[in-house]
């Protein structure tokens, strides 16, 4: 899949390719098994192979705050901590048995080290990075509860059954109740 994937770029050479892929290490999440927990500074980038994860923080009242899905064909870090080498405010779980490859901090910037490719490969990364985080809070300040849930379903099928009633919810800003409501509504 991460082969397809970075082809799909058109400017890696197969050359970038292998050499990426003899410094990817392979790993397996169980359920609820933590990719990254709150506390720890993030030295390492996944591509999600197979299965789930959520990211979420705790807001002012304890309470845990899904902000984030990662779904295959996705790379996944603590961004901020992997950038800034601070403690991470985040937790990477996994919902479901999750395989990802994952490369550490150092390999990648000896891999992008004076390679313009790797390093505009980088760039583009994390520009649709920062984009879907702004598509998510525009979704989240104009959508509503049923349009966010609806574009959820239609974008990933195969796995948005497979969240958990109060992941989902808090991913999509709404309380467990009212995403039932909505479930129904459409159901009906």
């Amino acid at each position: 899949m991460i082969k397809a994937f970075l082809q799909s770029f058109g400017f890696l050479t197969p050359q970038d390719i292998d050499d990426l892929m003899q410094r990817l290490q392979p790993l397996v999440l169980q359920k609820k098994e933590y990719l990254t927990q709150i506390g720890q500074i993030e030295r390492r980038v996944g591509f999600v192979q197979s299965g789930i994860l959520r990211s979420f923080y705790y807001a002012d009242n304890a309470e845990e705050v899904t902000y984030c899905m990662l779904f295959p064909g996705n790379f996944v870090s603590a961004y901020s901590s992997y950038i800034t080498g601070q403690p991470t405010e985040e937790s990477i779980q996994a919902i479901t048995e999750v395989e990802l490859l994952t490369i550490s901090k150092t390999d990648l910037e000896e891999l992008s080290a004076g390679n313009i490719r790797w390093i505009n490969f980088l760039r583009i990364m994390a520009e649709r990075n920062y984009v879907e985080q702004e598509e998510r809070i525009f979704r989240l300040q104009r959508s509503s509860a049923l349009d966010r849930y609806t574009k959820l379903v239609a974008e990933q099928p195969k796995y948005a059954q497979q969240i958990p009633l109060r992941y989902l919810a808090s991913y999509l800003g709404v309380t467990q109740r009212h995403l039932s409501r909505i479930r129904n509504q459409l159901a009906n």
